[in-house]
């Protein structure tokens, strides 16, 4: 018979437990290999000697004198068996050195530290707890979650199957619950019909289950899950998910959203509010060369200047900072505003964008693919297998956009195939992080001003591809973490790029009337203050200082490692000790 779900998923929780077995028996195998080698060995010794000794005798002397205990009550009498005796020795405290550890460690130790961790690992919430966020699973994507809701002040259980697993999380200092995923008195226990919004991350199969599992103890909570295959998104609504999330669709979107085109034309890339945040290139206007207090005084609209991005870093809003070919503007202002300053500074010599290619036809591709053929800008897929393209587009025949090049992206004549040489930008779309790095440094080489926007799979790889030449890196983490954070209705947050991101705070006393653009605010948090979010909603354009009012909240910009000491040093929320 086969396997059970739930005997595959403590399979999958536990792949070392197998493999000590098996090294144990290895070990043990070995001993006693040794042992009866070194018997052997002493009684043609023995024999050569004149004198007989019986099996269990030599069995007695090898054991004792491998241990080093040595009676002395059996010895050699010439050289030969004396030498054979400091062998046996030797090789009893050498395996001695392996035996022990190895047991006493993973047959001992480790199951009572594992118990230990297990049994003091929370089974429920306490009764107080409301109005949290209830994760179910814990990958990349929950953990960001995680550690956003820490830094904010906002409680955030994480519901675990595994109780070794959960044990460490809790040790780490994460609310968390164990319990079976696929039984509605876990969701009980976590406080499910209390929660604001249970999220899961788990394969479709398993979401699926967690989201009609969760229906029976909490009918009328929120469910968000992610979802790796179009087709699933039905049957898990059918379940009883609100919010599926395709991560493999929306991080092809993000991605294209970042291509910056030829023209200077603007590029939404979120909302706060009612306001739109935008990126421009400077590239092919009339700002390259102005200072910044020159691109202000040019501009016939109240669109606000927010950032300054160059090489994907973050530049120092001084009035004497110089615009150049690779500066991004980051913009806020209405759909109208925004229009106007296309109007005035978009690139009137250039109609047409000019092509983007895309490295991987992937969901992620696929995905970029089809958001650059809706905003009319031609692109190319580069694939190696063939037909993977071609199958997945077959409804957008005769509308896309689109070009696809079948061979190795790292081969230099296949990119001048795809048009790499007159394309405005590359999009970097495997999964395999290293794969990424390679193309992006190659891409880079051929393309020293080309504009290269990179996939993470991991976070630790994140600045890898910065420093291998990516403009910009956006991973499934913090797309799924943002995404699924502003569906729960917390503080909007705009992602421009990896380690850069938009978000809301209150406003704390001691910045009141204080300047908008504060040095002193950077220089002890990191972070910058852009822009006034108004008690309506909308973002005050021509505030030059932060408001004496506890309504208004403030819009800044800044990596995680900022927002942190930002809320540390300023609204006094300190991060739990661990």
């Amino acid at each position: 018979m086969g396997q059970t779900a739930r005997e595959r998923r403590r399979a999958e929780r536990h792949p070392l437990v197998g493999r000590r077995s098996k090294a144990g028996f290895v070990i043990l195998g070995v001993g006693a290999a040794m042992v009866i080698a070194h018997a052997a060995g002493f009684k043609l010794l023995m024999h050569l000697e004149g004198d007989e000794h019986s099996w269990p005798s030599a069995i007695y002397w090898t054991i004792t004198t491998m241990s080093t205990l040595g009676y002395g009550d059996i010895t050699f009498d010439d050289d030969a068996g004396r030498l054979f005796s400091l062998w046996v020795l030797l090789s009893g405290v050498v395996y001695m050195l392996v035996l022990l550890p190895f047991f006493v460690i993973q047959y001992l130790v480790t199951p009572w530290l594992d118990h230990r961790r297990a049994t003091r690992t929370p089974r429920k919430v306490a009764p107080g707890v409301s109005d949290h966020v209830l994760l179910v699973g814990s990958d990349a994507v929950t953990q960001a979650f995680a550690a956003r809701a820490e830094r904010s002040g906002i409680p955030a259980v994480m519901l675990l199957e595994d109780a070794v697993k959960a044990g460490e999380l809790h040790d780490q200092g994460r609310q968390v619950v164990v319990g079976p995923l696929d039984s509605a008195f876990t969701y009980r226990n976590a406080g499910a019909a209390r929660a604001r919004l249970v999220i899961s991350t788990l394969s479709d199969h398993a979401n699926t289950n967690v989201a009609f599992t969760v229906r029976q103890a909490a009918a009328a909570v929120p469910v968000a899950v992610t979802a790796s295959k179009p087709a699933s998104v039905d049957v898990l609504n059918l379940a009883g998910a609100d919010h599926v999330l395709e991560l493999g669709q929306v991080l092809g979107r993000e991605m294209a959203s970042r291509v910056l085109g030829s023209t200077g034309r603007v590029h939404a890339i979120g909302t706060i509010g009612d306001t739109i945040i935008a990126e421009a290139a400077a590239r092919g206007t009339e700002l390259v060369g102005k200072f910044l207090g020159e691109a202000v005084e040019m501009q016939r609209s109240r669109v606000r200047i927010l950032a300054v991005l160059r090489k994907g870093r973050l530049r120092a809003m001084t009035p004497d900072l110089r615009i150049t070919d690779g500066t991004v503007l980051v913009l806020a202002g209405t759909a109208e505003d925004l229009a106007q300053y296309d109007r005035r500074f978009q690139c009137g010599e250039v109609s047409e964008e000019q092509p983007v290619v895309i490295l991987g036809g992937g969901r992620v591709g696929r995905a970029a693919s089809r958001a650059l053929s809706d905003e009319g800008v031609p692109n190319t897929i580069v694939e190696i297998t063939p037909g993977r393209v071609e199958n997945s587009y077959s409804v957008l025949e005769g509308t896309a956009s689109y070009a696809v090049v079948h061979g190795d992206a790292a081969d230099q004549r296949i990119l001048r195939r795809a048009g790499l040489e007159h394309a405005s930008a590359v999009l970097v779309t495997p999964r395999d992080d290293d794969l990424n790095v390679y193309l992006t440094l190659f891409c880079r080489r051929l393309r020293p001003e080309l504009q290269i926007v990179s996939r993470a799979t991991y976070e630790r790889n994140v600045a890898t591809l910065y420093r291998a030449g990516a403009d910009g890196v956006l991973s499934y983490a913090t797309i799924g973490a943002t995404d699924l954070w502003n569906h729960a209705g917390f503080s909007h947050r705009v992602l421009l790029a990896e380690g850069n991101e938009l978000f809301l705070a209150p406003c704390p006393a001691s910045l009141m009337r204080r300047p908008l653009r504060d040095d002193e605010v950077h220089r002890r948090t990191g972070c910058d203050i852009v822009a006034v979010l108004e008690a309506d909603g909308t973002l005050g354009y021509d505030t030059e200082s932060i408001p004496a009012s506890s309504e208004v909240q403030l819009l800044l910009l800044g990596d995680r490692h900022a927002e942190r000491r930002f809320r540390e040093t300023y609204l006094g929320r300190r991060r739990r000790r661990r």
